[in-house]
């Protein structure tokens, strides 16, 4: 690491933190069976329409055998698993999705 940081420049990043969830999606046991392209389409669209309502934040499909994809969301944990839920794959057993609180600092982006 070539960039210097102070315990000042941290405590002020630390202070600016804000509450989000992760979301990691895991293939579950299903994710071959019969109807699976279907399924996966309406969970990609389902996944866009929540980030284009900024229910989620940062959406990151993962090129796995065994993770699916990470999401940052806006919502607390809780409801976040609720939202998940609901998710055609996980209904399906295609995926499992755990769901964890984080903190994340606004105005962090993914370079374009």
């Amino acid at each position: 690491m070539s960039t210097t940081v102070t315990d000042e420049q941290i405590r002020d990043l630390a202070a600016t933190a804000k509450p989000y969830s992760v979301a990691l999606l895991h293939w579950g046991p299903e994710r071959t069976m019969e109807g699976a392209d279907a399924i996966e389409l309406e969970h990609q669209r389902r996944m866009v329409s929540l980030r284009a309502e900024g229910v989620i934040a940062v959406l990151c499909p993962v090129a796995s055998d065994t993770v699916a994809g990470v999401a940052i969301m806006t919502v607390p944990a809780g409801k976040a698993a609720e939202i998940m839920a609901g998710d055609p794959c996980v209904r399906a057993g295609m995926m499992r999705c755990e769901v964890h609180p984080c903190h994340g600092f606004p105005g962090d982006a993914l370079p374009a």
